[in-house]
């Protein structure tokens, strides 16, 4: 810093620096597109960007209701893994990390993935055996998994703590290793450039007010910004999954609750993996710039206000501190809720609908930032092709009028629901 002072330092920092490219155009939206994606978050870009990449599908407009990345996607804990027990769940998801390991290079865009593992702990018998048959499934599949004693756990996390006074006691755990963290900013504005480049129209704070339809066919998007005709539409819009298919006649199988986390203060590294401990409805990781990033269950009602409550913080948090005693003197910077779309068996939705030419992608439950790659990829090729790809084939708004549910516990916790 010698040598400037404070004036200069705050002068060049806030000044717009009129040499630096945009990101991506702005354009007003036109009044006809092959294709409409109602949602710009990471979904929704990426269903875009692998429209345009790998369809040859490049009269696209993306609809964003408020700002690139502003919605679900710049509310969640960032978490990548493929242990899932659902073998069409696996699949998925496995293909979804697959995408993640190569997709700074596929966007020229450093996404900061961060493959630093991700340790679930059992603490109870029956959840142990429940974990390790986890562990078998996903060693069968061909998926990185390790099986973690109280001893592994001291070397591997020595800020947990492992007596055997605690209410509830860690017992074991497993570790994917392949498993990390990503930048949610960094996705939604990696997608967001690559699909722009590519052609796509990306067009913000133009928010979706109705379809309009002929003969069973949706033939145009209704926004606040005009009518746009089309004959293809895609909703990915999480957390208002329900609203935005409503106004298409359609009633989805979901139910949204809030999901919060918050983050401290920063502190020196003392945590260099993922920890989520099942049993005590908390999970916890530190970023790259030091914050512990604190995670807890679902709240038990509906609700679309995006909003934390005290009392779920202070559950949380009484969880945490027990795993992790250092961390009792840290002070919380911020918290927040992301509005989850919850399914009545855990798994997605990735579909046609009744309606001709429209195709939802929601009911994410835990999964929707960990799936993107996959989400954008799946569901390109079920818009582009008109049917399902083998690997999003399961995920249909079928299965619940056949009954072949994918019932997921290992999408998290949600006791009564799922």
């Amino acid at each position: 810093m010698r040598g400037y002072s404070l004036a200069a330092i705050l002068r060049h920092g806030l000044r717009r620096n009129l040499t630096w490219p945009e990101a991506i155009r702005h354009p007003e939206p036109k009044s006809r597109y092959d294709a409409v994606i109602v949602g710009g978050g990471g979904h929704g870009l990426a269903t875009a960007y692998y429209l345009a990449s790998m369809h040859g599908i490049t009269d696209v407009a993306v609809l964003e209701r408020g700002w690139i990345g502003g919605g679900n996607t710049g509310r969640n804990t960032t978490i990548v893994r493929s242990n899932y027990g659902q073998p069409a769940n696996s699949a998925f998801y496995e293909h979804s990390l697959k995408l993640w390991e190569g997709l700074s290079d596929e966007l020229n865009f450093n996404v900061m993935l961060s493959q630093r593992g991700l340790i679930n702990t059992f603490h109870t018998a029956a959840d142990r055996e429940a974990w390790i048959r986890r562990y078998n499934f996903m060693r069968l599949r061909g998926i990185d998994a390790e099986l973690l004693s109280r001893e592994d756990l001291a070397e591997r996390v020595p800020a947990m703590n492992l007596s055997t006074d605690l209410r509830l006691p860690v017992l074991g755990a497993v570790l994917q290793p392949r498993a990390g963290v990503a930048h949610h900013d960094a996705v939604a504005w990696g997608y967001a450039r690559a699909a722009d480049a590519k052609g796509v129209d990306i067009i913000q704070n133009c928010e979706v007010t109705g379809f309009a339809r002929e003969a069973g066919r949706v033939v145009a998007v209704e926004t606040s910004r005009g009518r746009i005709d089309t004959g293809k539409v895609g909703i990915c819009v999480a957390g208002s999954s329900s609203e935005v298919a409503r106004m298409a006649g359609i009633r989805l199988p979901i139910e949204t609750h809030l999901l919060q986390a918050l983050v401290s203060e920063p502190v020196k590294p003392f945590l260099d993996v993922v920890v989520s401990a099942g049993d005590y409805g908390m999970y916890i990781s530190q970023t790259d710039k030091g914050e512990v990033l604190i995670g807890g269950p679902l709240d038990g009602y509906n609700s679309y206000s995006q909003r934390g409550s005290p009392a779920t913080i202070e559950r949380v948090l009484a969880s945490a501190v027990e795993l992790f005693p250092a961390i009792s003197r840290l002070r919380m910077m911020r918290h927040w809720a992301g509005a989850n779309d919850m399914t009545m068996d855990g798994s997605p939705i990735i579909s046609r609908t009744p309606v001709e030419g429209l195709y939802f992608n929601g009911g994410w439950c835990y999964g929707g930032f960990k799936a993107t790659p996959a989400s954008g990829w799946t569901f390109a090729y079920t818009m582009a092709e008109d049917r399902p790809h083998p690997l999003n084939e399961p995920f249909t708004l079928e299965r619940f009028e056949s009954g072949h549910l994918i019932s997921e516990r290992g999408a998290g916790r949600l006791p009564g629901l799922h």
